[in-house]
């Protein structure tokens, strides 16, 4: 389970770390974009990628499994 933890999270870093790489300025612009949403806008924004990243895992894991 650990292990299964550490490397989603390392996924994750390698995915982020590519935008940074290969988009820096458009990856500027959308930080800049991301200032003007109001809290509530960014809440409900978290709330549907991390709804979609449980539905993605637990669609994979069926499949698996």
């Amino acid at each position: 389970m650990l292990a299964n933890v550490l490397m989603a999270l390392g996924l994750v870093l390698v995915i982020e770390g590519l935008l940074y790489a290969l988009v820096p300025s458009q990856l500027k612009a959308m930080m800049r974009q991301v200032q003007t949403l109001s809290d509530d806008q960014l809440r409900i924004g978290g709330v549907a990628a991390m709804a979609t990243g449980v539905v993605a895992v637990w669609l994979v894991h069926a499949a698996m499994f």
